[in-house]
C-alpha cells in the first residue's frame, strides 16, 4: 500500500471505524535512518492502534528502524514479506525474503529484542514457480522459532519477474486453503488471511478457519465498508457512522490540515471511494479530483461535490 495509507488515509479510515487495526504504507529502512523520519513516522493519536510496516533486509537497519517505530508510538511492527514489485527486489526485500527464512529469522529476532511492542511478518505463500504448501509452511516455521507469532498472509503466489504489482493482485490463483491448513498446522500462532476479501459476509467466513482478516485494496476503494466492523466484530453497540457523517469528519480534518499547509488534494484523494454505489458517486468524485479547485484550497468544493449526489439521473455505480 505504498503511497496509499498514508496518515490523512488512515485518519479518515479512523473515522469509519473505531477498533479496526490500521497499517501505515510500506516505509523502508533507508528512508528512516537516512530521511527525515518525522515525515514518514509522525501520526495522530486518533489513529491508534497503528502498525508500522517495514522494508529491509539488514537486520540492524531494521532493529534500529523499529526502535524508531515504537520510539513514536506504534502499537507493532509488521516486516514485508510480500510485496513482489521491482524496486523492491532490487532492494533485496519484499517477497525475495521468502527465499531466505533464516535471514527473516535472524531479522525478526533482532527487531523483537529492540522493541517490546510486536513483531510480526507479513508474506505470500509462495514465490514464482514454487507452489507447494510445505514451501510456506516451512517459512512460517522457521519465523516463529525466532519467536513471531503473528503472520498476515497474502493468499496468493508472488511472481518475481513478468507481472506488475497489480498483476500480482490478480492473475496469481488465491489459495484460502494455504492460510487455513497454517492455522491448523500452527494452532498456536495468530494467522490474518489477506487477498481478494471485498465483503464482510466473507470476512465472517475466514474467520471460521483464522483469527483475522486484512482487507487491503476493497478497503481503500470502497472505505464504508469499514462503517459496519465494529459493531459487526468487536461488539460496539454505537450506531455505525453515516457516509454523511464521516464526510463531515473529513471536512473539519481538511479545514485543519489547510491551516498547516497541506494540499487538500493530498487529504481528498484517499476518500473518493466513499459513496460508491450511490447514485451521484461519479460526479461527486469528479469535482473532488478537479486539480483546479483543489489547488483553490476551498472546503465549498465539497458542497460542489454534493451537489451530484442529489441528481436521480446518475447510475448507480
Amino acid at each position: 500500500m505504498m503511497d496509499w495509507t498514508d496518515r490523512h488515509c488512515r485518519s479518515f479510515h479512523r473515522t469509519l471505524s473505531r477498533h479496526t487495526w490500521l497499517y501505515t504504507e510500506m516505509v523502508t529502512t533507508g528512508a528512516l535512518i537516512h530521511g527525515d523520519v518525522a515525515r514518514h513516522l509522525a501520526f495522530t493519536a486518533d489513529e491508534a492502534p497503528v502498525a508500522l510496516q517495514l522494508g529491509g533486509s539488514e537486520r540492524d537497519d531494521l532493529a534500529r528502524s523499529a526502535k524508531l517505530g515504537e520510539q513514536w508510538g506504534y502499537d507493532e511492527i509488521n516486516l514485508n514479506c510480500g510485496c513482489p514489485s521491482e524496486r523492491v527486489q532490487r532492494g533485496a526485500f519484499g517477497a525475495c525474503l521468502m527465499k531466505e527464512p533464516e535471514l527473516v529469522a535472524d531479522c525478526v529476532k533482532a527487531m523483537r529484542d529492540a522493541v517490546s511492542v510486536p513483531v510480526t511478518v507479513k508474506h505470500r505463500i509462495g514465490v514464482d514457480e514454487v507452489e507447494d504448501y510445505a514451501f510456506v509452511r516451512d517459512f512460517v516455521g522457521t519465523i516463529a522459532e525466532a519467536g513471531c507469532d503473528v503472520f498476515i498472509v497474502h493468499a496468493r503466489n508472488a511472481i518475481l519477474k513478468g507481472l506488475s504489482p497489480k498483476e500480482n493482485r490478480e492473475i496469481p490463483p488465491l489459495k484460502y486453503d494455504y492460510a487455513y491448513r497454517l492455522k491448523r498446522d500452527f494452532p498456536q500462532l495468530e494467522i490474518i488471511i489477506n487477498g481478494g476479501i471485498k465483503t464482510l459476509d466473507e470476512v465472517e467466513a475466514h474467520l471460521q478457519h483464522v483469527d483475522g482478516v486484512m482487507l487491503g485494496r476493497e478497503a481503500y476503494h470502497n472505505p464504508y465498508v469499514l462503517a459496519d466492523v465494529d459493531a459487526r466484530f468487536y461488539g460496539s453497540t454505537d450506531a455505525a457512522p453515516t457516509r454523511e457523517e464521516a464526510e463531515a469528519q473529513l471536512i473539519e480534518y481538511c479545514r485543519a490540515e489547510l491551516a498547516r499547509g497541506t494540499y487538500l488534494g493530498a487529504i481528498v484523494r484517499h476518500a473518493l471511494g466513499l459513496y460508491r454505489g450511490v447514485a451521484g458517486a461519479r460526479g461527486w468524485r469528479r469535482v473532488l479530483s478537479d486539480s483546479k479547485k483543489l489547488a483553490a484550497r476551498d472546503l465549498a468544493i465539497f458542497d460542489e461535490a454534493r451537489q451530484h449526489l442529489r441528481e436521480p439521473s446518475e447510475i448507480f455505480e
